[in-house]
């Protein structure tokens, strides 16, 4: 187990250790977000650490999203761990009652509500399988999409202003101002 820890947690190293961009790829927006992307495919979160040290002007912390991120794994991974044993739970406890006993905590329920709460809860682990696949492309796609704006040009040449403004000399409106100097 330790062993796939150590390979899992050193793969994206590994692999960036072996892709070599070529020269004129080095400033194209696509070789970032495919490296982005291959991290954050790799180990959640490296993707967008990866996009933080590279941007090189505009907002440069990405940091935060990644404690959300494992938080978000985490909050559905313990979903998911709790609902399959409550399942096991219920699942051995109507086999007990198919032979003859059963457990104390579940005498208030009769035989067709055990099956019903098992239902629930293998549909409720079953989600909570979704869930971990969702936060997980979530944050693969997260990473890509912050890479396409790594040399996004935020310079103060370009502006967009709303002003409030009156049409006709009584109707109220809003002026919109783009300017691309």
């Amino acid at each position: 187990m330790k062993g796939l820890f150590l390979i899992t947690a050193l793969l994206p190293f590994l692999i960036m250790g072996q892709v070599k961009p070529l020269k004129d790829k080095v400033d194209s927006s696509s070789y970032y977000f495919k490296k982005a992307v291959l991290l954050s495919a790799c180990l959640p979160g490296a993707g967008q650490v990866y996009n933080s040290i590279k941007m090189t002007t505009g907002r440069k912390n990405a940091f935060w999203k990644v404690p959300i991120i494992y938080a978000g794994l985490g909050a559905t991974s313990y979903f998911l761990i709790s609902n399959q044993k409550m399942k096991n739970e219920l699942k051995q406890e109507y086999t007990l009652r198919l032979a003859g006993g059963g457990d104390q905590k579940w005498i208030d329920y009769d035989d067709p509500a055990i099956l019903s709460i098992y239902q629930q809860y293998l549909d409720w682990r079953d989600l909570s399988i979704l869930a971990i696949g969702a936060v997980y492309l979530l944050q693969i796609v997260d990473a890509g999409v912050e890479a396409h704006f790594i040399k996004f040009d935020v310079s103060d040449k370009l502006s967009f202003s709303v002003d409030p403004t009156l049409m006709n000399l009584n109707s109220p409106g809003f002026t919109l101002k783009m300017s691309f100097r």
